[in-house]
This record gives structure tokens, sequence and C-alpha cells, in this order.
């Protein structure tokens, strides 16, 4: 079984058989969660490609008795470090924002399928939307919790980062900085699975809302250089089609080979 994956910010100085310490949230995690033992292997990532293997040393705890406390400490020994790569071509999935609890499902399984960059976009056909002001800055920080734990889950290297809201005219900017654009539409002509992806660059992909993309956002993106396609016959939730449509595409690129 793979070990557990923690985050811990700083791991520029990581080398094999020095030391690491957690705390905070992650050892309190480690500790009344996941229950490590001494002699227990772990997995340590900054985010952003660094990968460290080691084995828990000691284990202190905080609080009360039984652990579980902000006192918590787990030491560890680096056992090896690997610097991990971020694949070509990077994938920016555009998620129009879905209803209640399917918009942390969205994040979750785009995490863990690979996605690099999620980029919410407040549809003029979504029920539900983020007003300006403290709205926006927590449901941005609720992806950006839910991404850190699917990678986590998921035992990812790299966190996709998660862009602030953005409206139609922000992602039309997207897609003409993109080396290649595709909005998922269910009358489009073009199947997704014939897509010719660049080696290199971004490639986004819009999903629009469950009531659908409408029909002058639709010309927006493709008067920016987009292009619909469809999954297939049937109609996905937007919490599924972009999963769907980046499964086809990493199988496309090589990345699942």
């Amino acid at each position: 079984m793979t070990p557990p994956l923690f985050l811990l910010d700083d791991l520029s100085a990581a080398k094999v058989g020095g030391q690491l310490v957690l705390t905070g949230s992650e050892a309190r995690h480690a500790v009344t969660v996941k229950r490590l033992a001494v002699a227990e292997e772990v997995l340590l990532s900054d985010g952003r490609g660094r990968r460290v293997r080691a084995v828990v040393a000691t284990i202190e705890r905080g609080g009360s008795a039984r652990g579980g406390g902000d006192g918590d400490r787990v030491g560890l020994t680096v056992l090896s470090v690997e610097d991990v790569r971020g694949a070509d071509p990077r994938f920016v999935v555009v998620q129009a924002l879905p209803k209640g609890e399917r918009a942390e499902l969205a994040v979750e399984v785009l995490t863990e399928l690979g996605v690099d960059e999620i980029v919410p976009w407040s549809a003029s056909r979504s029920i539900s939307q983020w007003r300006a002001g403290e709205k926006v800055d927590k449901g941005v920080a609720k992806w950006r919790r839910t991404a850190a734990e699917a990678a986590k889950q998921s035992r990812r290297s790299t966190l996709p980062e998660v862009a602030g809201l953005r409206s139609t005219t922000e992602v039309c900017q997207l897609i003409r900085q993109a080396e290649l654009s595709l909005v998922l539409h269910e009358d489009a002509a073009d199947a997704l699975t014939a897509t010719v992806l660049p080696p290199t660059g971004s490639v986004v992909i819009v999903v629009g809302p469950e009531g659908g993309i409408a029909e002058d956002e639709l010309a927006s993106f493709t008067a920016a250089g987009a292009r619909a396609v469809r999954l297939g016959t049937e109609v996905m939730r937007t919490s599924t089609a972009g999963a769907a449509a980046l499964s086809v595409l990493s199988a496309l690129t090589g990345r699942w080979a």
C-alpha cells in the first residue's frame, strides 16, 4: 500500500538522512487520523513537485493525553528525495460554478485525475453564484482546500492551481493565451476523442453549468479561438463532464501510459 502523503511547505533543504518535522494540522492528522507509529513510512510534498519519502522517527503528542492537540509533532528521517516534473501539455479546466456539494465533487475528481489548474467561472446560467466580496473569497478558499485534500489522497506531488473567480470576458482572455481551447457542448459536430493535442503549452477545457452554456457565451468563446467538442451522446452533469474530458485527454497525451 502506498504510504500516506502529507504537505510540508518547505522541502528545499531535504536530503537523504536528514531530519524533518511535521507540526500543526498535518501533524494532528498524522497522529489522530492516520495513527502513525514509529518506523512507518510516509510521503511528503511541498505541492510544487518535490517528493520526499521518509520514515517516522519520533511522535510527540500535544494537547490531551490521547493526542490531537496543536502541539503534536512528528519527527521524520528522510529516505529519498525526488523532483517530479510537470506534465506537458498543461491542462486548465474552466469550471462553471456547480450547485451545492457538486462543486467540491468536481474539484476533488479533477484533482485526482491530474488537472494542472482549475478556474471557477461565473456562467450566466450557473444556479450557484458567488457575489462579489467575502463570498468569492470563501468560495475560492474552499475549492483550494478541497484540491489540497484530494491531492494528498491521490498522492500528488503538485497541487493544482485554483484561480480566482473569472467572468466570461476573462475566460476569453485565457482562451486567447492557450495553445488549444475546447468547449464541451452536446451539439458540437467534433468528437473530443478526435482532438489533436499540442505537445507543450496549455490546453483549456471549458465546462458549462447545469443549464448549459448560453449561446452568447459560446459565441464569445469560439470567437476567441475555442473549438466546441462533444463527449458522446449522453449529457453529463457539470460536476462530472470535466473529469470525463480530462480522462480522455490524459489518455491521448500518454499521461496514463
